[in-house]
């Protein structure tokens, strides 16, 4: 059995539609802003803002105010023209959509340094995601402590899910061991799964699995640097060549 804990590695997808608190259907994508639009709602009604427009909001999010419109559209929610929308109440459908109406524990699998890294914090715990276990099977790791949670034996994962009602689990593993520790959160009783590790796991239709690949994420970003390199060059190679032209002409 490979070991469960990470020493260096650490390795993001979306399916296609989601179904809100009432029934409707709403797309992945507009899923994945409703957190960035929760967490400018909160930083809002902390500096006691009571009312954004879908302009402000989308400024402050980066899209366009159309796209701010039709995702809240979803929530059921329309604003008033000249006024926007209340931000406490926007808090509200938001966190309702999300399912932050009440705390979702979650079990980490793989006590190494990035299982550390996550356990320990506490950012997770304030969103409503306290770490109710972590596991590994490196009997060094065990009966140690990471932000105030003991890491168990793997053997342990089952009882740690059931007690605690666990439905979301982190794979925080090496690549080689990613997909036995996948496996062993299913069995548990898990439906839902954050993947770490720089590998594509396989799981039953009925478990959501995500994957945050760091390296992805920064192949991405240079990219756009490339891209931002290549364009500052341009005028610099066409002012040359301009110069060049006129000194022979």
């Amino acid at each position: 059995m490979t070991r469960l804990c990470e020493p260096v590695h650490v390795g993001l997808g979306l399916t296609t539609m989601a179904t809100t608190s009432r029934g409707r259907r709403i797309p992945e994508a507009t899923v994945a802003r409703l957190p960035v639009y929760l967490r400018i709602l909160l930083d809002q009604s902390e500096s006691g803002i009571s009312n954004v427009s879908s302009e402000e909001l989308a400024d402050l999010a980066g899209v366009n105010a159309a796209k701010v419109r039709k995702d809240l559209s979803y929530l059921g929610t329309y604003g008033t023209r000249g006024v926007g929308y209340e931000v406490e109440y926007l808090i509200y459908q938001v966190r309702r959509e999300l399912g932050l109406t009440h705390d979702w524990p979650v079990v980490i699998v793989g006590a190494g340094n990035l299982g550390q890294a996550l356990a320990g914090y506490g950012g997770f715990g304030q969103r409503g995601f306290p770490v109710a276990g972590i596991v590994d099977n490196d009997p060094a790791k065990v009966g140690t402590v990471i932000g105030g949670v003991g890491v168990r034996a793997v053997a342990d994962l089952a009882s740690i899910v059931r007690a605690n009602e666990v439905s979301i689990g982190v794979v925080a593993t090496p690549g080689p061991a990613a997909q036995e520790a996948a496996d062993l959160l299913v069995a548990a009783g898990v439906t839902s799964i954050l993947n770490f590790a720089p590998v594509v796991l396989t799981a039953p239709a009925a478990v959501n699995v995500r994957k945050v690949d760091l390296a992805v994420e920064l192949q991405i970003l240079s990219y756009h640097e490339q891209r931002r390199t290549a364009t500052a060059a341009a005028p610099l190679q066409a002012v040359s060549g301009g110069s060049g032209r006129n000194a022979t002409a």
